[in-house]
């Protein structure tokens, strides 16, 4: 209806470096060719802001790049287990099984925004983003 419109809303660099690794994922596991292009072309748009701001992620320092990986694998981890909660609803099964993978589901996300933080300070971000829910682990200090 509009014609090509791209919002630009400025955000972190942990948040630029997890969409790109959410992008990444899709690649890998969207077969669809008109979704596959869209996410193509998104990443490919992040790709070239990510390099004008905070530099090519293949040349981070080391510190990134291996919490890079670890956001990867938390992503990857997100993934399965949404993939996981919907085949048990689909099965109408919410016992133990559907109850663990739901409680997953916040505590790798509490990773996600842990890691996204650092990145985020590693890069001296203006804008942080914040967490509100309360972590469930009485070992972390609250959001």
């Amino acid at each position: 209806m509009f014609g090509g419109v791209n919002i630009e809303i400025p955000v972190s660099a942990g948040e630029l470096i997890d969409r790109i690794t959410i992008l990444r994922l899709k690649q890998a596991r969207i077969h669809d060719p008109r979704k596959l292009a869209n996410v193509n072309s998104e990443l490919e748009r992040l790709r070239e802001i990510c390099e004008r701001t905070v530099g090519p992620l293949e040349e981070a320092p080391l510190r990134v790049t291996e919490r890079l990986g670890e956001l990867e694998a938390v992503n990857r981890g997100i993934w399965d287990v949404e993939d996981k909660l919907r085949a048990l609803e689909r099965a109408r099964d919410f016992g133990p099984r559907f109850i663990e993978a739901a409680r997953q589901v916040y505590r790798l996300n509490d990773e996600r925004h842990r890691l996204k933080r650092a990145l985020s300070e590693d890069y001296g971000s203006a804008t942080l983003e914040e967490k509100s829910h309360a972590s469930a682990d009485p070992e972390t200090d609250p959001a």
